[in-house]
C-alpha cells in the first residue's frame, strides 16, 4: 500500500493521471454539446501522429512553449511567479527582429547575435520586475502583468516605424537570411536542394514542407543545463533556498534581494531566447501588429504547471501542449468541434496538478 502511494505521488505518475482525466473531461464536454467524443479524440490524435509532417509541425509549435515553460519553471523553483513570460517573449521578438534587420553579418556571427539580442531583451524585461520586487517589495505578479501590456504596445510601435514596417502589410520586414536557424534552410531554398529533398518522402515532409529548425535541440540542452544549475551548483542552492524560505536564507547569509534579481534575469532571458529562436526559425521571420496577446508565454505557464515545474519535464509537457494545439486545428476542420476544447483539456490538466 505504501509503495502504491509513493508511486502515485511521483510527478510523472501525477502528470499521466492528469492527462488521462483531462481527456475524460474533454470527452464528456464534447458529448454534452453533441459531438462524438471517441471519434473527436481520435481525430485529434490522428492530426498529430498521422504523418511525419504533422509530427514535425508539433515539434515546431512546441519549441517556444517548452522554452517559456522552462523560464517560468526556473522562477517557480526560486519562489517567484513569472506571469510576465508573455511580455518577455514579445520583447525578445522585437529585439531579435530589429537586430536581425539592421545587422547582416555571416551566419556564424549573425545567428548568435540575434539570439543574444532576444535573450538580453527578455532578461532586462524580467529584471525590471525582479528589481522592483527586491528593492521595493512590489509583487512580481502585479508588475509583470502591467509590463506585458507595455511590451504589446511597444511591439506595435516598432511595427509601425518606417525603418522596419513592410509596406502593404501589418508587420515588419523579415530578418536577414544569414540569421535563419532552419535545418538545411539555405540548401532547401535552392533548386538543387528542393530536387534532392523531393526524392525522399520523409525528408520532403519533415524538412522541405516545414520550418523545422534548431530550436528544439537547443530547448532540450537548455532544460538539462537549467536542471544542473538548480540542483548541482551552489548558485542553484542559493536560489532555491530563497524560494523555500527567504527569511531562513537571509539568516544563513544569503543575499536574498540579489538572488531575486538574478532569478528574474535568468527566467526572462530564457523566455527571450524562446522568442529569438522563434523569429530565426519560423516564417515570416519578423513581428506583426498585435491585436491581442498570442499567448506563447501564458501557454508556457500551463506547460510549467503540467510539468510540475520540472525543467526536463517541460520538454514532454511542451510536446503534449503543442500537440493539443496543433491537433485541435484538425478537430475543428474534420468534426466541427471548436478548437477551444483544447483550452478545456489544458485547464483540466493544470487544475489536477495544482
Amino acid at each position: 500500500m505504501d509503495k502504491t502511494v509513493h508511486i502515485l505521488k511521483k510527478p510523472l505518475t501525477m502528470t499521466l493521471i492528469a492527462i488521462f482525466f483531462g481527456f475524460v473531461v474533454a470527452g464528456i464536454i464534447l458529448a454534452a454539446v453533441g459531438y462524438p467524443p471517441v471519434r473527436s479524440l481520435g481525430v485529434l490524435l490522428n492530426g498529430v501522429f498521422s504523418s511525419p509532417k504533422h509530427m514535425s509541425n508539433v515539434i515546431i509549435k512546441s519549441t517556444p512553449l517548452i522554452l517559456t515553460g522552462i523560464g517560468v519553471a526556473f522562477a517557480f523553483k526560486t519562489g517567484l511567479f513569472n506571469i510576465g513570460a508573455e511580455g518577455q517573449f514579445i520583447m525578445g521578438c522585437v529585439a531579435a527582429t530589429v537586430v536581425g534587420i539592421v545587422c547582416d553579418f555571416p551566419p556564424v556571427i549573425q545567428i548568435p547575435l540575434v539570439l543574444f539580442a532576444g535573450a538580453a531583451a527578455g532578461a532586462v524585461y524580467g529584471g525590471i520586475a525582479g528589481f522592483l520586487k527586491a528593492r521595493f517589495g512590489i509583487h512580481e505578479v502585479l508588475t509583470s502583468i502591467m509590463l506585458n501590456w507595455i511590451a504589446l504596445y511597444f511591439s506595435n510601435y516598432v511595427c509601425g516605424l518606417e525603418r522596419f514596417h513592410k509596406p502593404d502589410t501589418i508587420g515588419t520586414y523579415a530578418i536577414n537570411r544569414s540569421g535563419y536557424t532552419m535545418i538545411l534552410g539555405n540548401y532547401k531554398a535552392t533548386e538543387e536542394g528542393k530536387a534532392a529533398l523531393m526524392q525522399n518522402e520523409f525528408l520532403r515532409n519533415t524538412i522541405l514542407k516545414t520550418d523545422v529548425n534548431a530550436g528544439f535541440i537547443i530547448a532540450v540542452i537548455l532544460a538539462v543545463l537549467v536542471s544542473f544549475l538548480l540542483y548541482k551548483t551552489a548558485k542553484g542552492f542559493e536560489l532555491r533556498a530563497v524560494g523555500a524560505n527567504r527569511f531562513a536564507a537571509e539568516f544563513t547569509g544569503i543575499n536574498v534581494n540579489r538572488n531575486i534579481l538574478h532569478s528574474m534575469l535568468i527566467s526572462g532571458a530564457i523566455c527571450g531566447l524562446a522568442a529569438s529562436l522563434y523569429i530565426t526559425g519560423n516564417s515570416p521571420h519578423g513581428i506583426a501588429t498585435l491585436a491581442a496577446f498570442e499567448n506563447t508565454g501564458f501557454n508556457g505557464l500551463a506547460v510549467c504547471l503540467i510539468a510540475a515545474s520540472s525543467p526536463v519535464g517541460c520538454i514532454f509537457a511542451g510536446l503534449l501542449f503543442g500537440g493539443l494545439i496543433y491537433g485541435g486545428q484538425t478537430l475543428q476542420y474534420e468534426v466541427g468541434a471548436p478548437s477551444e476544447i483544447i483550452n478545456i483539456v489544458s485547464a483540466s490538466l493544470c487544475s489536477l496538478l495544482r
